[in-house]
């Protein structure tokens, strides 16, 4: 699912020279009026860069609503010789932010009355909206105060604007809020948010502090909450604090004046009522706190939600940024009885729920699209998530949890209380926090054949995402990838549904027990099964998505293709109860249908005939990332055809006020039933209960500690290990010896982000240092042996006794990753003249860390040792333990590999199939190869058909497994076609358990390779 980068306040912040005014301890002195303080000149002296260099950067809801910027010399310049221009086309969100490096000092701006700038206007009535970030540790985990100027006028014009008139943002604050008072002490700089609708142009100039601060200082008055959630018949207290600029005592008395009133609760039934005044008297220090008691009464009937909104009314400060609202908890409903049955809750629950709520239910906002943290109760939404790269700020286990935990005290003012389910996409381990443990991708897992490990990665997934707060998971991906152009290839297990199916453990491992019951612990999530169906087989060349070429384009194929393929891997997640299923970008081309092809969210036939019906999937369906905007015809039609066609919950991160409206307005026209709206909202509400999420809404990070923890990293250093596929060992140089003299070089060898791949910190990912971690060459260090290290392989080789040259790919994600979309399978030029000057050298292995194979062409023959790292997440240290011998290679290819890009699409069981290595090729260290050619080979094909007659799989699975390696000896480098058809048949023979069938064709490939 296409994910966005944070929204612009998440990343806002400021490159400031250093100021000149000094302020002593308790008195400041002000700077002149007629000495400002230059903040930007846009001479060039500040470059165009991100945090953490100090530079000026673009941002957007997606790369098109980045504006495009440049410094350009100017007669006109109102300072200077250059002013900053920049052209736009804002569809969600954009602009830029100018930004301190990150071990900056935050600046005192406290002595100065306002900001100010030259703007070029162009008459065009269009609103600017101007941001600063106030105190925190740094300015991605500050506070942000917001205005905004009109562009109602032509030519250079100087815009002032006084901190005075800075707002607090309620719609979104990076780190929850700090204290709400503009303090001016600790400043991290601005940012301008251009306007979204018909694209422009701008320029601007001097960016400077002006003024002398007013002396009185502005005084703020804030709440603790605007939300306080309390049990019938118990007080409610709200706390009162008195903040000023600057941190100054006040100069003058400020008064709160407070009374209940409105809401949804009786007075003198449900509340005793109050009124009274505060009064902060002049010389007060910041930060006094008073507090307000509001008693609610008990009368034993069962009732829902009521709230008691308590109005302030502030003189002498500036008010809060809402008035605090009391929440006598809903009591006594059946719903709220954890004893009674899911079913049964269920049932009572939907019973009382208006229209409006069960659309909210069904509806699913990005956190960072909201545009008040209000709208959560307004609309009663029924989940947020987090795209990728969607974080909070600071990206912690901490940050995480103080977030997701804001979200759920906000649907506590709900009439019925029925808490969020917040999702992300764990495709890896917990891929979006920093600090997580990163396994390696799916197609990594895929190639170990080790279904236990698959189970323990999800588990480590599973107990380090819920320790965050966030009870679901959008994985695992069961897609079955045909074609290895495709951007998302690595997310699969594989090119074999058998392969997926067996790999199929990671839900266990996530979830927990088949039925459900375990979800409700600290260190498991619900699942999810994507993308239902046929996202793996779509044609090269069918996209119509940006410039992807393969990606969310069209799968043609036959009804029995189908089955076979792509929708084994769904039955098989459904027994193993998987709590909820995601549709696919992609649209399914079925042979006879008449239909061509036709979008997976629109497929009612595969969504409530196939899953729901068919295959009995009782967990509820979950859109994909905006995916409905995809189908034809204009919304209403989307959401009616949507939800008609099976989908229960839709994501629509920006668009969740008009979906919400829209299907209430479908259902009251007839067009949508209200029984599949009570369908949809009974599923979501099942899993709500199963999760536990009524009884403990909030984090439970009592699991946080073993976030990143040695015992997990274990867990992904053994799945990095098993992940390795060793394709070619002339002369048996692997594992290497600590008594040589190693040469490491290639672009993959020291990178993190690379190892790690897409879906890393941020949605694509990125090369450099980006999460804790331990490179290959780190690894390789570590393992005692004396390294020399050359990237480009510019060091002298001399003197060394083997190479290991690690190349491959650098991060992406899907459709953004498909081949004929600014990639390849090549090898870049650096990368094959490291391979090249090393293997010329001396004895050398070549490590491939990329998300699918890479072509390696004529260079093979000169090549040692070829490995398939694929992307084995953030423990180098696994890949050097089978380097060097500490654990034996037993990876085996999860999908073909070809010997050119005009092979593909080439998969096991083609018709024509001659790869550069088959499916299921994968050599081994430390492990005694069986001899004795076919008289061994017949005798391993009597144990292994008495195996499968007896189910004894351990056994069957062992003797194919000797057959296999024998075999592997035998062929060497000469794969032929006829060598490479039965060898590749024989694994997914292996894998649906004919084992006596695949030693019969691996004895085939042995005659083969005999001649």
């Amino acid at each position: 699912m296409p994910r966005t980068a944070l929204l612009v306040s998440a990343g806002l912040l400021v490159t400031l020279l250093p100021l000149s005014s000094a302020r002593a301890a308790d008195d400041p002195a002000p700077a002149p009026a007629t000495a400002p303080t230059f903040v930007d000149r846009f001479e060039g002296e500040v470059p165009f860069a991100p945090r953490p260099a100090e530079g000026i950067f673009t941002w957007g809801s997606d790369a098109d609503d980045r504006p495009a910027l440049q410094l350009t010399a100017r007669s006109d310049a109102p300072e200077g010789e250059k002013v900053l221009t920049g052209t736009y086309d804002v569809s969600g969100w954009g602009g830029f932010t100018h930004e301190h490096a990150a071990n900056e000092p935050a600046h005192d701006w406290s002595a100065h009355e306002g900001l100010r700038f030259w703007w070029e206007g162009r008459g065009n009535g269009r609103k600017i909206a101007v941001e600063i970030k106030d105190g925190g540790v740094h300015g991605e985990a500050s506070e942000l105060w917001t205005t905004s100027f009109t562009d109602d006028f032509t030519g250079w014009r100087r815009i002032e604007i006084p901190f005075a008139d800075f707002r607090y943002r309620t719609d979104h604050q990076p780190v929850g809020g700090i204290d709400q008072v503009l303090g001016l002490t600790r400043m991290w700089g601005y940012a301008v948010t251009l306007p979204a609708g018909t694209g422009g142009d701008f320029a601007m100039d001097g960016v400077e502090l002006y003024g002398r601060a007013d002396r009185s200082r502005r005084a703020t008055v804030t709440t603790d909450s605007a939300v306080h959630p309390v049990a019938e018949g118990d007080a409610a207290t709200v706390r009162l604090t008195l903040a000023t600029t600057g941190s100054a005592p006040t100069d003058a008395p400020v008064t709160v004046t407070y009374r209940t009133t409105g809401g949804t609760a009786e007075p003198g039934q449900d509340y005793t009522p109050v009124t009274g005044t505060v009064t902060f008297p002049a010389g007060t220090a910041s930060g006094t706190s008073r507090t307000v008691e509001i008693p609610t009464l008990e009368d034993g009937a069962a009732e829902a939600a009521e709230t008691i909104p308590l109005k302030l009314t502030v003189t002498g400060a500036e008010p809060p940024a809402e008035n605090p609202q009391i929440v006598v908890d809903a009591h006594h409903l059946p719903y709220l009885d954890s004893g009674l049955p899911v079913q049964q809750r269920v049932a009572d629950l939907l019973s009382r729920m208006s229209l409006e709520e069960k659309a909210g239910q069904m509806t699913q906002a990005e956190r960072d699209a909201l545009t008040a943290p209000g709208d959560i109760a307004a609309y009663g939404l029924g989940s947020l998530l987090s795209g990728g790269g969607s974080t909070p700020t600071p990206n912690t286990p901490e940050g995480w949890a103080k977030m997701i935990d804001a979200f759920q005290l906000r649907a506590r003012a709900t009439r019925f209380q029925i808490p969020l389910i917040y999702g992300v996409d764990a495709v890896h381990g917990h891929n979006n926090l920093a600090g997580a443990t990163v396994m390696p991708h799916n197609i990594g897992i895929g190639a170990s054949r080790d279904p236990q490990l698959a189970h323990d990665t999800g588990a480590v997934t599973a107990a380090e995402v819920r320790a965050t707060g966030v009870p679901w998971d959008f994985a695992p991906c069961l897609c079955v990838t045909r074609d290895e152009r495709w951007g998302r290839a690595y997310e699969s297990f594989g090119e074999d549904p058998a392969l997926v199916e067996s790999m199929e453990t990671v839900v266990q491992g996530l979830q927990g027990a088949r039925d459900g019951r375990d979800l409700k612990d600290g260190d498991k999530v619900l699942a999810t099964a994507k993308h239902f169906v046929g996202d793996g087989g779509t044609a090269y060349g069918s996209s119509t998505t940006d410039s992807y070429t393969i990606d969310q384009g069209v799968t043609e194929v036959s009804r029995q293709q189908l089955e076979a393929v792509h929708l084994a891997p769904y039955q098989e997640a459904v027994d193993r109860g998987v709590g909820t299923v995601m549709p696919s970008f992609s649209s399914l081309d079925l042979a006879g249908d008449g239909r061509g092809p036709v979008k997976m969210h629109a497929r009612a036939d595969m969504i409530n005939g196939v899953l729901k019906g068919r295959m009995g999937f009782d967990g509820f369906v979950i859109s994909d990332w905006a995916a409905i905007d995809q189908l034809p015809g204009d919304h209403a039609s989307d959401v009616r055809t949507s939800v008609n066609a099976g989908l229960d919950m839709i994501m629509v991160p920006h668009a969740y006020k008009r979906f919400r409206a829209t299907l209430v307005d479908e259902v009251r026209a007839g067009r949508v039933s209200e029984r599949r709206v009570d369908d949809a909202v009974s599923r979501i509400l099942t899993q709500k209960f199963r999760l536990g999420l009524f009884e403990q809404p909030y984090a439970d990070t009592s699991g946080a500690s073993r976030i990143g923890s040695a015992e997990h990293r274990a867990v992904a250093r053994r799945a990095a290990a098993e992940s390795q596929v060793l394709l070619k060992n002339a002369g048996g140089i692997l594992p290497l010896k600590t008594s040589q003299k190693l040469y490491v070089a290639g672009s993959n060898a020291d990178d993190l982000g690379n190892q790690t791949g897409g879906w890393t910190i941020t949605w694509q990912g990125s090369s450099g240092d980006i999460t804790p971690g331990t490179t290959i060459l780190e690894g390789l260090r570590a393992s005692g042996g004396e390294v020399t290290y050359s990237k480009d392989a510019s060091a002298p080789t001399a003197g060394h006794d083997v190479g290991v040259v690690v190349v491959g790919e650098t991060p992406y994600t899907e459709g953004v990753g498909d081949v004929g979309n600014g990639h390849d399978l090549e090898l870049s030029a650096a990368d094959q003249a490291a391979v090249d000057k090393v293997c010329a050298a001396m004895e050398c292995a070549v490590l491939i860390v990329s998300g699918r194979p890479q072509l390696v062409g004529d260079r093979l023959d000169a090549i040692d040792a070829l490995v398939a790292s694929w992307l084995p997440g953030t423990e180098g240290d696994g890949v050097a333990d089978v380097l060097y011998g500490r654990l034996p290679f037993t990876g085996q290819l999860p999908v073909t590999w070809p010997r050119s890009e005009a092979q593909l699409p080439i998969n096991v069981g083609d018709t024509s199939y001659d790869p550069q290595f088959p499916y299921g090729w994968g050599l081994t260290t430390l492990t005694t190869v069986p001899s004795g050619g076919a008289g061994t080979l017949h005798t391993l094909g009597v144990a292994a058909a008495a195996a499968e007659r007896a189910g004894a799989d351990h056994e069957g699975r062992a003797a194919v497994t000797k057959a296999r390696l024998l075999v592997q000896q035998e062929i060497g480098g000469h794969i032929t076609a006829a060598v490479a058809g039965p060898f590749a048949a024989a694994d997914h023979l292996l894998l649906t358990g004919r084992y006596g069938e695949a030693v019969r064709r691996l004895t085939e490939a042995y005659r083969q390779a005999h001649g």
